[in-house]
């Protein structure tokens, strides 16, 4: 079985499942699947579509193409200020929900009530790291670029990598990470603790661990992960609205706008001093 999801107007996942295996990729290869409006539609859309597949007992998460996923597309950036009526907004929160979109599409993998497998390559930056982090398990080619690059454009990470990034490492390497916004290597990945396992292959490595979960009791399987998550995810509630309240506080502010000018500009950046 094979489906495209549909994010707005252009597919940008897909998802085939066969013995027990759904096999989700981003599908947006020619801008390293980047994160426009119509990515995060289409995530959000996959894993809610996965919670009700009963037959699926385990996801494996990847991107088609030279990267996993690059971060978020620089279209979308400049129009983070401006929500308006756009339902790909990464800032878009539904009744009920403790995400918004931006959130949800890293979250949800952890609402899936089985084991989801990210294969990492090529670039996990941003965005693409905190999908990542939201994986139950990261298996990353060496050579991987990632970075936790918010701090980078003046904004702080708000698709849960807070949460996430604090319980693989220590509270000290979280920050580091974070305040520097520098880029590292899977290799130190692993060394710290954000990489499960390293593999020159990660996709084929992440099919054949999928497939060792796959023959296990799906009741046992779903049971465990509810259990780990029940000790692992606590107050996510409350972080991330933490986090969607301090994104707002620097979204289009002077300090911000000078962090991507800069950036685009490759010139030193000229901040205020907070008020």
């Amino acid at each position: 079985m094979t489906w495209q999801t549909r994010g707005m107007a252009d597919d940008r996942v897909s998802i085939s499942i066969a013995d027990g295996i759904a096999d989700v990729r981003m599908t947006r290869a020619d801008k390293r699947n980047a994160l426009d409006g119509a990515m995060f539609v289409a995530l959000a859309e996959a894993g809610e579509r996965l919670k009700t597949e009963k037959a699926v007992r385990v996801v494996v998460l990847s991107g088609e193409g030279a990267s996993f996923c690059a971060g978020l597309d620089f279209g979308a950036m400049a129009g983070l200020a401006d929500r308006g009526n756009d339902p790909g907004h990464p800032g878009l929160i539904k009744d009920g929900q403790i995400t918004h979109l931006g959130q949800q599409v890293a979250w949800v993998w952890q609402e899936v009530p089985v084991p989801v497998i990210a294969a990492v390559h090529g670039h996990a930056i941003g965005g693409g790291i905190q999908i990542a982090l939201g994986a139950d398990i990261r298996i990353v080619h060496p050579d991987t670029q990632m970075s936790v690059r918010e701090v980078h454009w003046g904004i702080v990470p708000d698709m849960t990598g807070t949460m996430m990034l604090s319980q693989l490492v220590r509270s000290d390497v979280a920050k580091e990470l974070v305040l520097t916004a520098r880029m590292f290597d899977g290799r130190e990945a692993h060394a710290l603790g954000l990489a499960t396992k390293l593999s020159d292959h990660p996709y084929d490595d992440a099919m054949a661990m999928a497939r060792e979960i796959a023959g296990r009791s799906p009741d046992a399987i779903r049971a465990s992960k509810a259990l780990l998550n029940g000790l692992f995810n606590d107050g996510a509630a409350e972080q991330f609205a933490a986090e969607r309240r301090y994104i707002s506080s620097l979204v289009g502010r002077p300090n911000q706008v000078e962090a991507v000018m800069a950036n685009f500009e490759k010139r030193p950046a000229l901040f205020a001093d907070p008020e």
